[in-house]
């Protein structure tokens, strides 16, 4: 956009009581921004839906000096402002009712042609979760998507650790303006982001920081992903708002169930247990469920992981199925001699390890 029209986009979105859904209403009436703010308030009140009080403030000059003062802070930090109607804009966003008119980019984002899912989660993830996590992104790596998350603790920097490590591409949306990251701890990660992919946001530098601020930035997490994808969570939570925003979407939305005695698998066994997710136990689940196509030479071959080491439990697991090809979890149980429960638990374990596959009906073999 060139700076004149930047300004008038920045200062509707500085109006206080129009958000997006109204000022994109607002500019589809009038063809732009600036004719929003030059129009007669008589004919603005014509339009359905707008009301005296909506645009009691809209003339007021302060919304164009603070636009003024927020283009100088862009231009000076290099920042790429993305209009909704513009190419560049994520186009899945493009079709959220409540998607900002305007984004601020940094970085080296390419989303052309790119499938795109977001990874979502608790503060507090486990093992368990970071296990899952990294198995996801090695195995979906040959697709290359791009993982979007919130560059938060726990879950959203676990993601964009592993999406780097296996050379994707990783967006951190945040919930405040470009003149700051949070945490703190997190700024280390900055470069590195920024070099294999960078961040988004619609927060202005100016905008105080708000816990609210998390709710309206997930989303755009959600809105502008293929899928939405909740590693862990506990009964409350961010990301199951995400979740339910996803939804509201219409996006797929995926699940890592968990152990039902786990706090931090809660979220995600209700949302399987309500029918808001699908349940997520193999990460090629998503290239099947979101029809990625590969080229056939580019596939990768399933093959059984050499030299993995297995608890001594795990090795009677391992040689019950070596001796007896695919069996059911109840008859695992008995032929080991274990409780039902632990038997659960490894079996997991040794999935993410690589040496066994579910299969429908509860039965499980080896790879």
């Amino acid at each position: 956009m060139i700076n004149q029209d930047l300004i008038y986009a920045l200062a509707l979105q500085h109006v206080p009581k129009i958000g997006d859904v109204t000022a994109k209403k607002l500019i589809n009436h009038c063809g732009s921004a600036e004719a929003v703010l030059k129009e007669k308030r008589s004919n603005l009140l014509k339009i359905d839906g707008i009301g005296a009080t909506t645009i009691s403030s809209l003339f007021s000059p302060k919304h164009i000096k603070a636009a003024e003062g927020e283009l100088k802070f862009i231009r000076d930090n290099a920042i790429s402002c993305l209009y909704f109607t513009d190419v560049d804009y994520p186009e899945k966003l493009k079709h959220c009712i409540d998607s900002p008119i305007l984004l601020f980019q940094v970085g080296n984002i390419n989303l052309k042609q790119k499938h795109i899912i977001s990874i979502v989660g608790t503060r507090k993830i486990t093992t368990y979760g970071v296990a899952f996590c990294e198995k996801l992104l090695e195995e979906l790596a040959f697709f290359e998507p791009v993982i979007v998350s919130g560059f938060a603790y726990g879950t959203d920097i676990t993601a964009h650790k592993f999406a780097m490590k296996n050379q994707l591409q990783t967006i951190g949306c945040l919930a405040h303006g470009l003149n700051q990251f949070y945490p703190k701890s997190h700024k280390k990660y900055v470069k590195e982001v920024e070099d294999n992919g960078g961040f988004l946001t619609d927060f202005w530098s100016s905008d105080t920081f708000d816990r609210n601020n998390f709710l309206k930035r997930n989303r755009i997490i959600a809105g502008m992903s293929e899928a939405t994808i909740v590693i862990e969570s506990a009964e409350k939570g961010g990301s199951l708002v995400t979740a339910d925003i996803a939804n509201s979407y219409n996006r797929d939305v995926f699940a890592v169930p968990g152990r039902v005695t786990d706090s931090q698998s809660v979220g995600c066994n209700n949302l399987i247990k309500t029918q808001q997710a699908h349940v997520l136990s193999n990460p090629l689940d998503i290239a099947y469920m979101l029809n990625w196509q590969l080229e056939p030479t580019k596939i990768p071959a399933i093959q059984k992981q050499l030299f993995v080491e297995l608890s001594q439990e795990e090795k009677v697991i391992y040689n019950f199925l070596k001796e007896n090809d695919k069996q059911v979890l109840d008859v695992i149980a008995l032929q080991c001699d274990m409780p039902i429960f632990k038997v659960a638990g490894m079996l997991l374990t040794m999935e993410l390890k690589g040496i066994i596959r579910p299969l429908p009906g509860k039965l499980f073999e080896l790879i």
